[in-house]
Formats: C-alpha cells, structure tokens, sequence
C-alpha cells in the first residue's frame, strides 16, 4: 500500500507540531510522499508565515526595505530547526528569496516561498528527498493547470523515488515561472501527487477531525460526517464548507483514490472518508448542510412566458454580456428567477435591468437583497419520503420565511434561500430536524 499524506499549516505551525507529524509518518510504511503546506499560526494571535511573505513583499514591490520583515520570516523557521535539533541552515535559500523580493519576481513567487522552504525543513527532518513543486507541477501559458503533462513528468519522477516530500500551493509556467494555485491550493497538490504516484489513499491532515455535519461556529458541538461522496463534497464546498479546497477531488477521483481527511492533534480518530461512491448509508437522511450569504434575485415576470422560444437565453444573455454569474435560476410559467451575487450585481444593476427590458420587454422585474443561500446535501434524499416537508415544517418552527426552493433532479441537494438575517436560525432549524430529533 501506498499513501500521499499532506499537513496543513496549523499541523506544521512549530517544532513541536513537527514532532507529531514525524510521529504519524514513521508509524505507517505506506506514508511515502508528503505535502506540506507553509507554517500556519501558533496560536490566534499569531501570523501565517504566507501572511508574512505577501506583507514583506509587498513592501519590496514598493521599493522600501523590508530587511526586518524578512528577519522574522526566517526566525520562524529557525524556531523550528532549532526546536528539531536540525543540523540546516537556510541562509542561502533566503539570500535568494532577498535577491528575487528585490527585482520584483512576482507574489506568487512569494507567497510560495513558505511552502518551499518548509518542504526543505521537512525533507530533512524525515530524511526523505525533496522534489521541488515548480520542477513538476506546471501550468500553461494562461495561467491554467496543465494535468496531464503534470501527470506524466511527476509519475516518471515518482517512479523513480521511493520517499518524497513535494511542497504544496505552486508549480511554475512555461517560462519557469512560479505560479501558485488559490489559497488553500496544498491540497490541490496533495491530490495530484496522489494520482501521478497511483496511491491507494490520499489522507489530508488538519487541525479537525474530518466534517462536520454543519458549520461548528453556528451549530455548538455537530456531529462528524464519517463517509462523503465526491458530489456532496462538491456541493458542500461550494456552499461554503471549507476543510478541504473545493479542486482537490478532481485529479484522484479520476483515479478513484479516497480521500481521508485527519487531525494532527488526534491521530486516532478516523475521520471522514471521501469516496467516489458508496451502498453504505449515511447516519442521518442528510449529509449536510453548508451556505453562504450576501445574495439578491432579479424576478422577471411576462404573460405567456412559457411560450416565447429563447425567453431563458437572451435573460441569460444579459448577465453574461455584464460578466456576472448565476448561483440558482428558479423559475415559474410566467416568472423567472436569477439569484446572483449581490456585490457582483450591484455595480452594474442598471445595465443588466435596462439589457433585460431591451432583450425581452418583461411586464415587471424586482429586485430583492440581503439573501443567503442554504445547501442541505445526502444521497440518503433520495430513498425518503418527505424530506423537502421536514424542510418547511421545520424551517416554519423556527420562524423563517422561505424566499425560494430548488431541488436538483439527482435529488441529492436541496438549495434554499432565506434572508441573511435568518441564515444561522434556518440553519439550526434544519439541523434540529435531521439530526437531534434523530440522535
């Protein structure tokens, strides 16, 4: 058996968080190739070492010195070095980054600097060699991940190495030029290197063990999610669920390689296991529920709608000619509704009503504001009856107007939308229903 395992910021925040990874690493053969992400925060009022870089370089893009900044970027690793009793220096290695801040080599190469240099501490604290992330992951000339010509130089370079450690969050351009994936991106790297190394399991290491049912910060205490499949995953992530960076799935779920998210501080629980699919039921109807604030719908009404060909496309039409995308479009025999992002929608309001009057002549368009959205997601929806009533009732329990409902037809998300100032009660509402009633 083979593993991928990556360690997030928190889990590589400090010598002694070190001290735990080493441990998990050493107790299973099977863990050969490691993602580390830069050092995260020791405690809340700390700073993310990714932080510091994006400070300190912006400060060298302005031309001012930044000789001090850079100091405490290095001390952070000398911290650790020294607490692992490391025989390493990095003072060439920092030279260079000094050298590049000054010629102005980009904030990406930047903010990719910290997972660098961590892979270097970890590389030698493990005694496993170090891949450069930007000798293996690429990009094209647009800016876009290259899978496949990614795919096939690391899988030859993987062949080759029996243990790794390949530092997340970047890659480089055709140029050489380092390019860094969105925040969060080491476990984007994680799952690519788990599917050029052909590994049985991509276990992701976190400071939580694996998913909760809903958000902790409004539900005290939820339950864990113990098996999620590829799709709900997606649509919890994309509703807001943030443990694991939304893009990670796709290059192991083309390979069919499970995901197991972990946590650092409690290597003994097993934490949530993300597959392709599953016969195995989930514990509660849902699986769950995630959701995001700050939206407004545009309704546009018309007699006969439903008998003008292309009414849909040219509304459609409008929100693209005014770069905005659409979240949900519900819609009736006579009325069409588009919810969009209210931040995007505001600055061009008047546009896109006046290109939609112009494109087709609608009898009324209002506007509402200050929406959320709330996706409650499980495959178990779709062998139970009732489960949109249990919404309502429970939603109408807890005081909250419904604004809209919109079932996908693969029946394994439900999407509602509700006034922001409602999002936490709705969200506790539906929780209550699915979960404690149940327990």
């Amino acid at each position: 058996m083979k593993k991928v395992v990556k360690f997030g910021g928190s889990s590589l925040a400090s010598a002694e968080q070190f001290l735990k990874v080493g441990k998990i690493i050493h107790a299973d053969k099977s863990r050969k190739y490691v993602v580390p992400s830069a050092p995260g925060k020791r405690d809340k009022k700390d700073t993310k070492v990714t932080d510091m870089l994006y400070a300190t370089y912006a400060l060298a893009e302005a031309g001012k010195d930044f000789s001090q900044e850079m100091a405490f970027i290095k001390a952070r690793y000398q911290e650790i070095i020294n607490g692992l009793k490391l025989d390493l220096s990095l003072e060439k290695e920092f030279e260079k980054i000094t050298a590049d801040f000054k010629k102005k080599a980009g904030e990406n190469y930047a903010a990719s600097r910290g997972e660098y240099l961590n892979g270097i501490v970890m590389a030698n604290y493990l005694g496993y060699e170090f891949i450069d992330a930007a000798e293996v992951i690429f990009f094209d000339e647009n800016g876009d991940f290259d899978a496949e010509k990614t795919n096939d130089v690391l899988s030859e370079r993987l062949a080759k190495t029996e243990r790794a450690v390949i530092p997340g969050f970047y890659g480089a351009l055709p140029d050489g030029t380092v390019k860094t994936f969105s925040r969060g991106g080491s476990d984007v790297t994680g799952s690519i290197v788990a599917r050029a190394a052909k590994v049985d399991v991509y276990e992701n290491w976190t400071d939580v063990s694996g998913f909760m049912v809903a958000d902790p910060r409004i539900i005290d205490k939820p339950q864990s999610i113990d098996m999620i499949t590829y799709r709900e995953l997606r649509e919890l992530s994309y509703m807001g669920a943030s443990v694991l960076h939304e893009d990670a799935i796709f290059p192991v779920r083309k390979e069919g390689i499970p995901i197991n998210i972990k946590n650092t501080n409690a290597p003994q629980d097993s934490g949530t296991w993300i597959v392709e699919n599953t016969c195995q039921k989930s514990k509660y109807v849902i699986t769950g529920i995630a959701g995001k604030k700050g939206f407004c719908c545009v309704s546009i009404d018309k007699d006969m709608m439903n008998a003008e060909v292309g009414f849909c496309r040219k509304v459609l039409q409008v929100f693209e000619d005014n770069d905005i995308s659409i979240e949900h479009m519900p819609s009736g025999i006579d009325t069409m509704t588009v919810f969009v992002h209210q931040d995007e929608f505001e600055e061009k309001e008047q546009n896109v009503l006046a290109g939609i009057h112009k494109a087709v002549k609608p009898d009324t368009v209002d506007l509402e504001s200050d929406l959320a959205l709330i996706a409650v997601v499980g495959r178990g929806m779709r062998s139970t009856r009732g489960t949109a009533g249990r919404i309502f009732s429970a939603l109408a329990h807890g005081n909250v107007n419904v604004k809209m409902i919109d079932q996908g037809s693969s029946e394994l998300n439900i999407i509602i939308g509700v006034k922001n100032q409602d999002f936490e009660a709705a969200i506790k509402a539906i929780y209550t229903i699915f979960v404690d009633v149940q327990l």
